[in-house]
């Protein structure tokens, strides 16, 4: 079926007329501004900290190629969220009424066209790197198209497929950089697990809107409680990768942040199995967003010298 016939029995458009400001408000809340900030700043915080500690601040932020694989993440990325919110539009009125309300200023195959539009612009931008880099992010569109528009309705499969798309981004400056290195695949097992315990508690956040649309997540099929004990074993989970760094002294400083997370995960599991309502779930997935930020910010510390460094660079 053609995606603009879709669109019309989508979310009912709005019947005033808006500026042109409120419709960009509207489009960032869309695409998740605050989302891919925080990725945009992993990928360059690790590139400059992890994987290129040697190199001047001006050689890293003038790396034409690392730019140009930034925007193309930022793209593909924008127009994930785009299609995402295109098939979610009925379950978001449930769930997120205000939201949806905001993100409906701007109509529906205005948003597909920006969707392909960005699409087309964040291949081109890859391509300007390399082919490889270009087939990457062309595969990476389709995978997200194929979550939003049939993986998500299964629980498993969209579950841990909703993990991998949110990492995948970062293997592509993994992949620039050739860095295949232990530490750095463990600290991304760390991240897709954190990433399924985020994901799990969307499920059970949106519970109304995906029981209204027929979507058979796992809090739904198996229940509150085995969701909960299953958050619960990742949880336990990600005392193994934390413990493996823990070990590691190339994380320098960023294993206080290690020693946070386990004490926060700890208030977390309590908190988790008091847990009864839908509110009492956002606070617990804006705590695992905390944890999220707090992870990017302290890449930092991984290396404190590199910081000292910097500092001095800019003051010559």
């Amino acid at each position: 079926m053609d995606l603009l016939k879709i669109s019309e029995e989508n979310t009912p458009k709005p019947t005033k007329k808006y500026s042109f400001f409120y419709k960009f408000l509207s489009l960032l809340s869309v695409v998740r501004g605050y989302n891919i900030l925080i990725i945009v700043l992993a990928q360059y915080l690790a590139a400059i900290f992890i994987f290129s500690p040697d190199k001047s601040l001006k050689h890293v932020l003038l790396n034409l190629d690392l730019y140009f694989l930034v925007l193309a993440t930022i793209c593909v990325i924008a127009s994930g969220y785009i299609i995402n919110n295109f098939y979610d539009a009925n379950k978001d009125i449930i769930n997120k009424p205000i939201k949806s309300k905001i993100d409906s200023i701007v109509g529906q195959q205005t948003k597909l066209k920006i969707y392909f539009l960005l699409n087309f612009i964040g291949v081109a931008f890859a391509f300007l790197v390399s082919w490889r880099a270009a087939l990457f992010f062309s595969v990476y569109i389709f995978l997200i198209w194929l979550y939003s528009h049939k993986l998500k309705k299964y629980p498993l499969i969209g579950l841990f497929s909703a993990a991998t798309l949110a990492i995948l981004p970062f293997f592509a400056v993994f992949i620039y950089y050739k860095n295949f290195s232990t530490i750095i695949f463990t600290h991304a097992a760390f991240l897709f697990l954190v990433l399924i315990i985020r994901e799990l508690l969307k499920d059970l956040e949106n519970i109304k809107g995906d029981v209204a649309q027929d979507y058979i997540t796992i809090p739904i099929k198996y229940g509150e409680y085995f969701t909960k004990l299953l958050i619960t074993i990742v949880v336990v989970f990600t005392l193994d990768p934390i413990y493996f760094l823990w070990k590691y002294p190339e994380i320098g400083l960023m294993k206080y942040y290690f020693y946070f997370v386990g004490i926060a995960f700890i208030f977390f599991s309590i908190l988790l199995w008091k847990a009864s309502t839908k509110r009492d779930y956002v606070i617990l997935h804006n705590i695992i967003k905390l944890v999220i930020v707090i992870g990017v910010l302290s890449l930092m510390l991984i290396d404190t010298s590199v910081i000292i460094q910097r500092i001095l660079e800019a003051n010559i």
